[in-house]
């Protein structure tokens, strides 16, 4: 058969983090349901870890397993971030490295249409244009990061005006309408030590401006409803198209509904009031200290609101001696530590009132299906321009600092922020509006839409090519 006689083919080669390997799939479930032939790339334990396709699917959808080069600088079986600590990720970006080799082995046999590619393989654009895949980069971030960023080829160049920390905490100048996008001074200072070269050999500011560079297309996940103005503006800085896939909402899995699990967590929920619990969760990879963890969990229990914390457990931190027991006791809050949370049928429960989140874009977009307000702690990478972003369009508040340069932050300001958000009068505006967000990103037809343009484009592109032909 011809190859353009074929049905569609895409491959999906998402970075080895669960943050990015679910919006991959949610892309793949989505092209598959509509016809195109999918190619999911990751390693055999992610593969393993991910969630079964749907029967459905299956003869559109394929995992593809590349095994991840052994490392003496990582633990047994990691390949995820969530594997490793923190310090560790470089080392497993210069193992991810190694799958150069097998990522061109699988393009010169499968050679599919598209490859959908994200910011760490710097390697793999040269590979698929020598092949004659086409090259999309598929972005999990809010849109305003590629904004914020800037044109790629000054960081490839090493020619970004902004030279100082200080540069950074304001807007940059071609962001050319109203916004607040800017790092606070301690988020840009922990941004600088993963923006220069790193154990793995190559700053991610390079890993990310060669794939942008060298895609044909950019693919965001996000909508024009909410974040028109950044999707035209990275289509500025990016210097080519910019196609939003919508914000690709995840759907629990039907066996989440029977697992013991959250049978216990629903019974907890079950018997608070309706819009009187906090949620909170920080992510499973993001980096918190012991500080901010005894200032969190006092200021939990000081605000006297029912809360439900997923916490995930760490040599690296501990909450206060009888901390547990003692909230439990009082039935004000429950910690959950156990490994996996089924966060989205916690989001989606009755009772819960507001969303604690270290604001990476994929936990806003959780928040914003189930209409719920945010209290943002960003913890690192973009998550702070997400935050600016949620402030912004009044969707959420930002946690008070009491220091510019460390981020250090108080009980006192936990619980207030706690209590702005959830039942204090003055947050009503806060939670109206992001209860009307309900209806742009729990809307399951407009966010499909997007993703029938984006199948819309590969075909016309098809049809192109074979009249060229």
């Amino acid at each position: 058969m011809a190859v353009l006689d074929r049905p569609l083919h895409v491959a999906l080669f998402p970075w080895l983090a669960f943050g990015h390997l679910i919006p991959y799939l949610e892309l793949g479930k989505a092209l598959a349901q509509r016809g195109i032939k999918v190619s999911y790339i990751s390693t055999p334990r992610n593969n393993q870890r991910l969630p079964k396709i749907p029967p459905s699917l299956v003869s559109n959808f394929t995992y593809v397993s590349l095994p991840l080069p052994s490392s003496p600088n990582l633990p047994e079986n990691a390949e995820a971030t969530r594997d490793v600590r923190y310090e560790e990720i470089p080392h497993l970006k210069a193992a991810f490295d190694g799958l150069e080799g097998p990522m061109e082995g699988f393009l010169e046999n499968a050679r599919p249409d598209w490859i959908v590619y994200d910011f760490a393989p710097h390697w793999l654009p040269p590979i698929a244009s020598r092949l004659g895949v086409h090259r999309a980069f598929f972005s999990i971030f809010h849109a305003s990061t590629i904004c914020f960023f800037g044109p790629p080829m000054n960081l490839l160049k090493d020619e970004d005006p902004r030279t100082k920390p200080e540069d950074f905490t304001v807007p940059p100048s071609w962001i050319n309408f109203p916004s607040n996008i800017a790092f606070r001074l301690h988020e840009v200072l922990k941004m600088f030590d993963i923006l220069q070269v790193n154990e793995s050999g190559v700053a991610d500011k390079f890993r990310y401006s060669n794939c942008l560079i060298n895609c044909e297309i950019s693919l965001a996940r996000g909508c024009n409803e909410f974040d028109g103005e950044y999707m035209k503006a990275s289509e500025t800085v990016a210097e080519k198209p910019v196609i939003p896939v919508g914000i690709l909402p995840p759907i629990p899995s039907p066996e989440d509904e029977e697992s013991e699990n959250w049978i216990s967590i629903k019974g907890w929920l079950n018997e608070r009031q309706p819009n009187s619990v906090v949620y909170i969760a920080f992510g499973s990879e993001a980096k918190i200290s012991q500080e901010e963890i005894t200032e969190v969990a006092m200021g939990l229990e000081q605000s006297g609101l029912h809360f439900l914390w997923a916490l995930k457990k760490s040599n690296d931190y501990s909450l206060p001696q009888g901390y547990e027991e003692r909230v439990s006791e009082k039935g004000q809050g429950r910690v959950l530590s156990n490994g996996w949370v089924p966060q989205l049928r916690i989001l989606g429960h009755s009772s819960v009132a507001t969303f604690f989140t270290h604001c990476g874009w994929g936990s806003a977009v959780e928040s914003l299906i189930h209409g719920l307000p945010m209290l943002c702690m960003p913890l690192g990478s973009e998550q702070g321009l997400v935050a600016r972003a949620m402030e912004w369009k009044k969707v959420g508040v930002e946690l008070e600092r009491d220091d510019e340069r460390t981020g250090r932050f108080t009980r006192g300001a936990v619980a207030k922020a706690l209590r702005f958000v959830t039942v204090e009068e003055e947050g009503r505006e806060i939670r109206v509006n992001a209860g009307n967000m309900k209806g742009i990103y729990g809307n399951r037809a407009l966010q499909d839409h997007y993703v029938d343009d984006f199948v819309r484009y590969l075909k016309r592109k098809r049809e192109r090519e074979r009249e060229v032909a």
